[in-house]
């Protein structure tokens, strides 16, 4: 299968990891919870874990790619503080400011 269009998902955090199995067709990931999130791939989507910290979505199809992709960031988006998170690699997070002593 060839593939016109990537999301490329970069997971951030301390234990924060990605792997793929049987043969792409199932991905999970281990975000903090007590247990892992488990996300099983649609046919046309494929799906590549370079590290253990960066995903690979890619397909023909722009909108099932993308769509896929986005329900993988959703699980666990990045947060404002300190940025753990997964975020697309072209995401920019603009940090707040902690709580500021008298």
């Amino acid at each position: 299968m060839e593939s016109k269009f990537f999301r490329f998902l970069k997971i951030v955090g301390v234990g924060f990891k990605a792997r793929t199995e049987a043969e792409g067709r199932q991905l999970f990931l281990k975000l903090g919870y007590s247990h892992k999130v488990e996300f099983a791939i649609p046919p046309t989507v494929l799906v590549f874990c370079f590290k253990p910290n960066t995903v690979c979505c890619t397909g023909l199809d722009k909108h099932r790619a993308y769509y896929f992709a986005a329900v993988v960031h959703s699980c666990k988006p990045p947060e404002v503080y300190k940025g753990k998170g997964i975020m697309y690699i072209d995401e920019v997070v603009k940090k707040k400011p902690w709580k500021k002593s008298k």
